[in-house]
């Protein structure tokens, strides 16, 4: 967008221009219909195929109004990213003219081959068909493809035949029901009998790497993994911590406000962007919206994010871990309860029944996070996060919860009986008085924390930043739920709620204080201090992914009907699946670069280096240090090829194990990745005596440094 057009664009205008949005609804609906769609929400009634034809040709004005003239069915398969299949509105006619039509079963019902997306088992190849169906609670909007492609994209869900949820959006929708009517149950029981509906509640933030276009396309592990199969570090990383929240670039910040712009217009309410800690690394972050938008409109972000970049000649790299050496990337999911009341349930209260009521419900999240702490887990790996999860920034593997030493302390006090008041605010006096005084939050930050209450939420910081935001809140709210239906049926009996609610949060605050820790989650002390609690350290995906298997799991969402067992085994099977194929792409590239590009180079720098010391000996001068240098590099060399051999057998010998993928998986941890990390460290070590106009690839100060 030139200069002259971004002073023209207005956000309040603009804002949610190229989405289907509830004010669409209201201005292009008849009244009737629009009180029809509403009643389908609030799950009064289904939605008839009269009223769907209606919003249907009402959506279809809109869109062809905004010069769009495809449709298509968006959802998310469970590759983890989204899918669409582009319908013309055109339908041709006897006179060879054509005419556009969108109608009511068009928009409700799609029919994608089922048999294509990965399933784990529950479809078979000759038993393809699968339905999308319309998601009702999420806003179509218009995708941009190109500058001559607009596309209108229905969110829906996406199952087979014979019905299993094949997506991940299902079971999101089913757990955010589940746990609305825990929470109704439990708000009920203490005496709020206004609340009849209570909303989970996401903020995802973002982080992500820029590069250059023309850098990443001389790449070829970038281009095919998304991250650095080899790249020593350059003289200078992050060490003097002058990147985060440093002045942004020139050509960034034009990329960012673009990226917003654009996101503006899908109705994504991004608020937050600055530099990160490592070299060109960023982040946004939206505001709080329900976790059903909030993980369609990351996804959006993430889509956005990389087709901004390529406007720019830039690329987004949303991997974990794309450079070794420097932080890596993740997204921080911030996870809250509100009530149709406008109440937040995780927000501290300013009188003794409020507090009562959230200590309550961060009672039933410290009992569900402990109970549930290898799920959850889960949740956050893979093949990329296993690289990020304990460097840097990034938490450890061991779930715990970090309260703050006020908040754990009311938290004691209240399950000692004590009398619960509101907490007043203190105050920070920066010693000027040209600067106020700064109101003091009752907590801290930890940054080192899994899962962290930040003031009014719990911050989930362990998801990678290419990962959905599905999984998380999938368990986040269905293993919530199943403990505010033990304490519904608990106070839904008793005589005395106060006295309850005491009891509740007594008990639970001493079977679960365990999970309890706000010290430094990087410390070696707390892996041991961990162990002796009793806290699982599952420390990379295979050893984490049979936790979908086990009984707990089953009967958790078998219970509350979110995913059957068959269902956990198909997922259980594609993330083994994911896992290994993604290693093998990693193992391959890293060979490939190895034999066609560094070992010939580090043999023209040998040859060049020989050819060198011989004119210098026949001019009588001394030589005994380069001698020394060729050595080197000539073992650096010989250990590489080496290495490439053995990394090329054990990979084969994994490719014979997919028949197996859980053994196949720990083979790969324990014997591949060890080796390709030993091939790597060599690599980098003959990139540093290499000449720069020799090395075949882009360095990390290359990558890392220029934009």
């Amino acid at each position: 967008m030139s200069e002259k057009e971004n002073k023209n664009y207005n956000f309040e205008e603009a804002f949610g221009k190229s989405c289907f949005t509830d004010y669409q609804l209201q201005n292009r609906l008849p009244k009737s219909c629009y009180k029809a769609l509403l009643a389908v929400g609030s799950g009064e009634k289904p939605l008839d195929l009269q009223t769907a034809d209606v919003i249907a040709t009402a959506m279809k004005d809109w869109a062809l109004e905004n010069g769009a003239t495809h449709f298509s069915h968006w959802f998310h398969p469970l590759t983890g990213s989204t899918a669409e299949k582009h319908e013309a509105f055109i339908v041709p006619q006897k006179d060879g003219t054509v005419i556009s039509e969108f109608s009511g079963k068009e928009l409700i019902m799609g029919e994608p081959d089922a048999s294509s997306f990965p399933n784990g088992g529950l479809r078979n190849t000759f038993e393809a068909r699968g339905y999308t169906a319309w998601d009702t609670s999420s806003p179509a909007f218009l995708k941009k493809n190109s500058a001559n492609s607009l596309v209108l994209c229905i969110p829906t869900v996406f199952v087979s035949y014979t019905g299993e949820a094949l997506d991940k959006k299902a079971p999101l929708l089913r757990s955010m029901a589940v746990v609305s009517k825990q929470a109704v149950r439990v708000l009920q029981a203490i005496g709020e009998k206004a609340v009849s509906h209570v909303d989970s509640t996401v903020g995802a933030e973002q982080e992500y790497f820029l590069v250059s276009r023309e850098l990443f396309n001389n790449r070829p592990d970038l281009r095919l993994t998304g991250r650095t199969m080899i790249g020593s570090m350059p003289a200078k990383g992050q060490e003097l911590e002058d990147h985060y929240f440093g002045s942004i670039a020139e050509k960034v910040s034009a990329f960012m406000a673009e990226l917003n712009e654009e996101l503006w217009d899908l109705g994504v309410a991004v608020r937050t962007q600055h530099n990160e800690v490592a070299p060109n690394q960023f982040e946004l972050a939206p505001i709080f919206s329900s976790s059903n938008l909030a993980t369609d409109q990351n996804q959006i972000t993430m889509e956005t994010l990389k087709r901004v970049a390529e406007r720019n000649d830039l690329v987004c790299l949303l991997h974990e871990k794309p450079y070794a050496g420097v932080n890596g990337s993740g997204k921080h999911n911030n996870w809250s309860l509100s009530t149709n009341t406008g109440v937040n349930l995780l927000d501290p209260g300013k009188n003794a029944e409020d507090n009562r009521r959230f200590l309550l419900f961060v009672a039933a999240v410290l009992k569900a996070v402990d109970k549930y702490a290898a799920l959850l887990r889960l949740t956050a790996s893979s093949a990329g996060n296993d690289h990020r999860l304990g460097a840097n920034e990034a938490p450890p593997a061991i779930i715990s919860v970090f309260l703050g030493k006020e908040m754990e302390q009311s938290l004691a006090d209240f399950a000692g009986g004590k009398s619960q008041v509101a907490q007043s605010q203190n105050v920070i006096d920066v010693g000027s008085p040209f600067v106020p005084d700064l109101p003091k939050d009752n907590t801290d930050r930890n940054r080192t924390s899994p899962f962290a209450f930040t003031g009014n939420k719990f911050e989930f910081r362990m998801v990678g930043s290419a990962m959905s935001i599905a999984d998380p809140n999938i368990v986040l709210n269905t293993a919530v739920a199943e403990i505010l239906a033990e304490f519904a049926d608990v106070l839904e009996k008793s005589p005395d709620v106060n006295k309850t609610i005491q009891e509740l949060v007594a008990k639970v605050y001493s079977d679960h204080k365990r999970v309890i820790f706000n010290g430094n989650g990087y410390a070696d002390e707390w892996q041991e201090e961990a162990a002796k609690r009793g806290l699982p350290n599952l420390k990379n995906t295979p050893a984490v992914l049979p936790t979908l298997l086990s009984s707990p799991v089953t009967e958790l969402f078998e219970k509350h009907e979110i995913l059957s067992k068959e269902e956990l085994h198909s997922r259980y099977e594609i993330r083994l699946e994911t896992y290994n194929k993604l290693l093998n792409i990693e193992a391959l590239i890293l060979e490939e670069m190895a034999n066609t590009g560094v070992i010939p180079a580090g043999q023209k720098q040998l040859a060049s280096d020989v050819k060198s010391i011989c004119r210098q000996e026949k001019l009588g001068l001394n030589v005994a240090q380069q001698k020394n240098r060729i050595g080197t590099v000539n073992d650096l060399l010989e250990e590489i090829i080496e290495l490439s051999c053995r990394l090329n057998t054990v990979r084969r010998e994994s490719e014979a194990m997919s028949d197996d993928l859980q053994r196949q998986a720990e083979f790969v941890y324990n014997k591949m990745i060890p080796l390709m990390e030993d091939l790597r460290e060599q690599i980098d070590g003959l990139e540093h005596l290499c000449d720069r106009r020799t090395w075949p690839y882009p360095s990390y100060e290359e990558l890392l440094f220029t934009l």
